[in-house]
């Protein structure tokens, strides 16, 4: 009887045990899985990061391009007054004198599309997290 009740116990300690390895083994599986996505949201944000400061300094050079023809329109314009005011006849009809507004207002709408496109262009982590 003595016997019985104690091999009763071991199977039931056996049972145990498997279940413990088989949720041990469930615990692995989660955590390279997890470790798997975990890694490649650093490497996708290590990526973006590369990006932005890309954009930064495109920014900035796209800011002094900006400013060169912002000065070049501004010099079209005046010399276009002067030949309209002082030049000769024959090209004060064809001249017309550059809006220096209108510049602007088409490189800041070009400089807000390309934003846009940066920011389609950058993957995104969820999409290949599986």
């Amino acid at each position: 009887m003595y016997r019985d009740w104690q091999e009763e116990k071991v199977q039931k300690m056996s049972k145990r045990q498997e279940d413990i390895e088989d949720k041990i083994e469930v615990a692995d599986a989660l955590t390279v899985k997890l470790l798997q996505r975990f890694n490649y949201s650093v490497s996708a944000m290590k990526t973006s990061s590369q990006h932005l400061s890309e954009v930064h300094a495109l920014q900035v050079e796209i800011g002094e391009l900006k400013g060169r023809l912002t000065e070049v329109i501004s010099n079209c314009d005046a010399l276009c007054r002067r030949i309209s005011m002082e030049g000769p006849e024959s090209l004060r009809s064809s001249i017309k004198p550059f809006a220096v507004g209108t510049a602007d207002q088409e490189i800041q709408s070009s400089s807000s599309d390309l934003q846009r496109d940066l920011n389609r262009s950058l993957p995104s982590a969820e999409t290949k997290l599986d």
